[in-house]
């Protein structure tokens, strides 16, 4: 018999976006959001699996506040890299607590799977609440951003962009978010999703949806799961324009109220 070993170190919520973990119009002056997992198997399969995700808001006065998402991705299939993503994504929201306020964005991202060497884009935009208590969250939000980004390869699935590994665009982005609180507060479920059109081609767009759990078990402990559907129009030859995914695992949330 093989000998198979398996080492997994712990079980989180990673993957994709998850905007609702954490509320900009919270009153807290701190909170973060941390998981990491990992799992390396050995014998009739050999895969390693590492990923990470740290969230994080600071409002270091009362009418301005930082928001950061960060999560990694490592993957490999008999020692064959799968996976060596990156995403970062930035935000800068001004008054957050009205009922409509502007916001500034900067994400910066990588994705080996989809052949892309590096994305970047910029650009500023306004939220709405439409609900805004205690077990009941909805927020639609609307933006411009320009976008650089550099693949790997040069043909793709629309000849137009052949040539060049570079794609450079302005896009518009239409999100909603939201998240009830149900059982007496012992479970939450929370949802987004967003729709990116390039202004000057109606075939380069790309949406996603992502559809979660979170059951507290223990001081800012949590059981997670999280549906996650992407789609890109434009890619790079042979690779396909979706993904799905499903995870679950454990999470955990830290808050420190303002003074």
């Amino acid at each position: 018999m093989k000998k198979i070993l398996v080492v997994a170190a712990g079980l989180c919520l990673l993957n994709n976006v998850v905007f609702a973990q954490i509320n900009e119009s919270d009153t807290t002056r701190f909170q973060l959001r941390a998981n990491l997992t990992g799992n390396y198997q050995q014998g009739n399969v050999t895969v390693t699996t590492i990923k990470s995700r740290l969230d994080f808001w600071y409002a270091p006065v009362s009418d301005w506040v930082f928001k950061s998402q960060n999560s990694s991705l490592y993957q490999s299939f008999y020692k064959k890299k799968a996976d060596n993503d990156i995403f970062s994504r930035n935000y800068f929201y001004y008054k957050p607590h009205n009922k409509i306020y502007p916001f500034a964005i900067a994400y910066v991202s990588a994705n080996y799977r989809r052949k892309i060497d590096l994305r970047c884009f910029a650009g500023a935009g306004v939220t709405y609440q439409l609900l805004q208590q205690q077990k009941n969250v909805l927020k639609l939000s609307a933006s411009t951003v320009y976008e650089a980004t550099t693949f790997t390869q040069r043909t793709f699935n629309y000849a137009e962009y052949d040539g060049s590994d570079k794609i450079s665009l302005w896009r518009a982005t239409l999100y909603v978010a939201g998240w009830n609180y149900l059982l007496q507060h012992h479970l939450r479920l929370y949802y987004d999703a967003y729709w990116q059109p390039a202004f000057n081609n109606s075939n380069n767009y790309r949406t996603q949806f992502d559809v979660g759990i979170d059951f507290p078990v223990w001081k800012g402990l949590s059981v997670t799961a999280l549906y996650s559907f992407t789609h890109e129009h434009v890619v790079v030859t042979n690779i396909q324009q979706e993904d799905k995914i499903l995870t679950f695992g454990l999470g955990y949330n830290l808050k420190i109220k303002q003074q």
